[in-house]
């Protein structure tokens, strides 16, 4: 399923250990109804984003700048296999 993802967090970065929570929404990429917030931290939505998607090696370090910059990113139209979704609960119909 192609989805949208962004990321919030008050704090994140070397400082912290890449430990500090994060907001994940997940939004389904073709406008339809189905917002998703998934609570996690830096260091597990990385390794989400590195295991659970076919993202670049270089997209995933610029989410990761902007999240450590802006306290904020995005990444639109990711391809996310329905077992993945599940495991952080979001449900596929």
């Amino acid at each position: 399923m192609r989805v949208n993802l962004t990321a919030h967090t008050s704090s994140f970065g070397a400082d912290t250990g890449m430990s500090e929570p994060v907001v994940l929404t997940v939004r389904p990429a073709c406008r339809i109804p189905g917002d998703f917030r998934y609570m996690t931290d830096g260091k597990s939505l990385l390794k989400l984003l590195r295991q659970g998607t076919e993202l670049r090696s270089t997209v995933i370090e610029t989410f990761e700048k902007d999240l450590q910059l802006t306290r904020a990113a995005k990444l639109l139209g990711v391809e996310m296999s329905d077992k993945v979704l599940t495991e952080i609960g979001y449900f596929v119909d």
